[in-house]
C-alpha cells in the first residue's frame, strides 16, 4: 500500500509539471499573438497617415472632391485595420488556456489507479 501511495505521489508531482508546462507554453503563444495585435496597431498609426495622404491626393487627382476622396480612403484603411484586428484575435481564441493534455493524463492515471485498488 505505501509503494502505490508513492506511486501516487510521484504521478500528482508528474501531472502537476506537465500542467505548469502546458500553462507557460499558451501563455507564450498568447504572448506572440498579442505582440502581433501590437505591432498591426503601430504600423497602422505610423503607416496610415502617409499612406493616407498619398491615397487622398491620388483621388483628388483623379477627379473626386476631396471631402469624398478622404471619406473613401479612411474608410478603406479602417476596414484594413478591422481585418488584421479580427486576424490577430481569431488566433488568440483559438489558443486555449486549459491544459488539456493534463486533463486526459490525470483521466488515465485516475482510472489506473482505481484498477490497481480494486485488484488488490
Amino acid at each position: 500500500m505505501s509503494d502505490l501511495i508513492g506511486h501516487i505521489g510521484n504521478l500528482v508531482r508528474n501531472e502537476v509539471d506537465l500542467a505548469r508546462a502546458e500553462v507557460a507554453q499558451n501563455l507564450d503563444k498568447v504572448g506572440a499573438s498579442l505582440g502581433a495585435m501590437a505591432l498591426a496597431v503601430a504600423l497602422g498609426i505610423a503607416g496610415l497617415n502617409l499612406l493616407a495622404m498619398s491615397l487622398v491626393a491620388l483621388v483628388i487627382w483623379a477627379g473626386l472632391p476631396p471631402h469624398w476622396a478622404t471619406l473613401v480612403v479612411g474608410a478603406a484603411l479602417i476596414l484594413v485595420a478591422l481585418l488584421i484586428f479580427r486576424s490577430a484575435r481569431s488566433t488568440l481564441h483559438q489558443i486555449g488556456f486549459a491544459p488539456t493534455r493534463t486533463a486526459r493524463n490525470v483521466q488515465r492515471d485516475a482510472a489506473a489507479i482505481k484498477e490497481s485498488i480494486h485488484a488488490k
